[in-house]
């Protein structure tokens, strides 16, 4: 087994908060071919289609990123 630690911009479920999340989403958007920013529950299906079980995510204090673990 191993372990997977992911940090990144996450935006709540909704897409459209927090705020500074929901601006990564819009200049995702506005500058990539594929256009937006993945949730939490994106990165979860995506570790448990590649064989990794349950993910957990935690806010980082003082900064917009968020950090996903996932165990395999």
């Amino acid at each position: 087994g191993g372990s997977v630690i992911t940090l990144e911009f996450i935006p709540n479920e909704d897409r459209i908060s927090p705020a500074p999340m929901a601006e990564f989403c819009l200049i995702m958007l506005a500058t990539t071919p594929a256009g937006d920013a993945y949730v939490f529950s994106e990165y979860d299906r995506m570790f448990r289609h590649a064989g990794f079980g349950e993910s957990i995510m935690e806010d980082i204090p003082a900064s917009n990123e968020r950090v996903i673990i996932t165990k395999k």
